[in-house]
């Protein structure tokens, strides 16, 4: 460990950095929790604020820009501000953030409000990586790595239900409100627990100023561009003048970064073998765990009917099952190869998924219990060992670079993944209602099953069908047509999950964590 490490972590005692430690962790899981409770919850502050309905997307869309483009950032403000005074200061604006939101009267003062929550909750969940490697020695890390993995993915999952209740419960403004007490708790026991260094405000002078800019735009453009493509085509000149932009301003922000001595954000680590490798499998893992978190709830809200509250409880079998394998996670990490783990963990994530595309509009709870299981006790090992491999073999100072690039590669492949779930169901929705409608027309009682016709109203039956038949099997048809495009969606998510097996031979083995 470098110089500069070891005075400082020598005079912080165990337990205090484990303190220190546990309150980032808290502030990391408000941050991802806050995502998932406003998106449950996006028609009652639509209804509250009279906000249009093209307009409410863009409190999500807002602060995930904000989050994306913070998130690689992290290494230059931990440089900047030390870990410490980084995460006090973005922990505190995240908390006056939320109060604005609960505060805002209007669409343009929500949304503003959500730009600054996004930007300062965007530097939360690599901060909290990366302090893993930093503040502990190898006998600790997979402890730390898995109390910030089951917070990580936990907060996702119990969102809904999160979110539900509150808004029935009590208002809108809550979803902002709560953050607050545990925001200040969590930033205050951080100051007090954290190792004291330096700020380092001469690394502004090094600040390049374009390669910022650079960035930003690519990462803007890019979500931009995801998020209109299902609906506007990709096609669209519109998409692919953002996606353009995206991929040219990338390009040049690259191109700029290798050429310089200190860059905005270290790229460089991607040329490290285990690295790339790891964030090649945490891309993945975004699409698989953004992926299947969005699935359920659209399918339990739209074909089953299923309100915020309810949508919470069946998933919650996800967070259970999380929550039973991080011991057995952990200590599988101490003793085995993390390739290995990786590649269990990628192949029991993929076939979890997979289950999920073989649904019914009548499919519910009792159908859905066991892939959410598998999916659970796989998660684990989708994130633990992967981030071992990326992050466990780098020098402490350049963690904080390689855990911002390691946590953005995962949330650009969740939005990857959310958009390639929306394009699929709507291009292929009206497609496959079309077919099961010919079917139908053929007298197909299999098919009437699966939509859930009367079976004598299609047994027999050859040709067009009257005019009330038509109007009685048309929702059953749509809803059907629906599941069978969100079973398609299922199947492309679990065939990329599959992928990630791909680049587990191009890992090198990485010593046990075992002291």
């Amino acid at each position: 460990m470098p110089d500069r490490f070891e005075p400082v972590l020598a005079a912080v005692p165990s337990q205090l950095r484990w303190i220190g430690f546990l309150a980032m962790c808290l502030g990391m899981f408000m941050a991802i929790l806050d995502v998932q409770v406003v998106a449950t919850s996006l028609p009652t502050i639509q209804s509250a604020l009279d906000i249009h309905p093209d307009q409410m997307s863009w409190v999500q869309t807002a602060y995930l820009i904000a989050e994306v483009v913070a998130i690689p950032l992290t290494g230059l403000l931990t440089r900047l501000l030390t870990m410490r005074w980084l995460f006090v200061v973005s922990l505190s604006l995240f908390v006056i953030a939320s109060a604005g939101c609960a505060a805002s009267g209007s669409f343009g003062g929500l949304v503003a409000w959500r730009v600054v929550q996004g930007f300062s909750g965007g530097t939360l969940i690599p901060s909290v990586f990366s302090a893993v490697f930093i503040l502990f020695p190898d006998e600790r890390q997979a402890l730390a790595t898995t109390i910030a993995g089951v917070l990580a993915v936990l907060a996702p999952t119990i969102g809904p239900i999160v979110g539900g209740w509150l808004t029935e419960t009590y208002s809108w403004h809550w979803l902002f409100l709560i953050n607050i007490i545990p925001g200040l708790v969590a930033a205050l026991v951080a100051m007090r627990s954290l190792p004291r260094e330096s700020v380092n405000l001469s690394e502004l002078r090094h600040l390049d100023i374009i390669s910022l800019l650079l960035m930003a735009i690519s990462l803007a453009a890019l979500e931009l561009g995801l998020k209109e493509a299902p609906t506007s085509g990709w096609t669209s000149l519109y998409v692919a003048g953002l996606i353009g932009l995206s991929v040219v301003s990338g390009c040049v922000f690259a191109w700029r970064s290798l050429r310089r001595s200190i860059p905005v954000v270290e790229v460089r680590n991607f040329g490290d073998r285990n690295f790339l490798a790891g964030s090649a499998m945490s891309f993945i893992l975004g699409i698989g765990l953004f992926g299947s978190v969005y699935l359920m709830p659209v399918f339990l809200a739209f074909v089953r009917g299923h309100n915020a509250l309810e949508i919470g409880m069946t998933m919650l079998v996800t967070g259970i099952a999380q929550l039973i394998t991080a011991p057995i996670a952990v200590a599988l990490e101490k003793r085995m190869d993390a390739r290995l783990l990786s590649a269990l963990g990628f192949a029991l994530f993929a076939i979890g998924i997979g289950m999920s595309a073989f649904q019914d509009p009548q499919t519910d709870y009792d159908a859905m219990f066991w892939p959410q299981i598998i999916r659970g006790i796989a998660i684990m090992f989708c994130l633990l060992p992967p981030t071992r491999l990326a992050l466990g073999t780098l020098p402490p100072e350049r963690i904080p670079d390689a855990s911002g690039l390691f946590n953005l590669m995962r949330n650009l492949g969740g939005a990857i993944g959310i958009a390639l779930i929306d394009t699929i169901v709507y291009t292929r929705s009206g497609p496959l209602g079309d077919g099961l409608w010919d079917r139908l027309k053929a007298g197909d009682t299999g098919i009437a099953a699966f939509v859930g016709a009367p079976l004598q109203a299609v047994a027999g039956h050859q040709g067009e069908f009257d005019a009330d038949t038509t109007a009685m099997l048309d929702p059953l048809v749509q809803t059907a047509a629906t599941v069978q495009a969100l079973n398609e969606a299922w199947l492309v998510v679990a065939v990329l999950t599959a992928c990630a097996l791909l680049w587990v031979p191009f890992a090198k083995k990485v010593a046990a964590t075992a002291g």
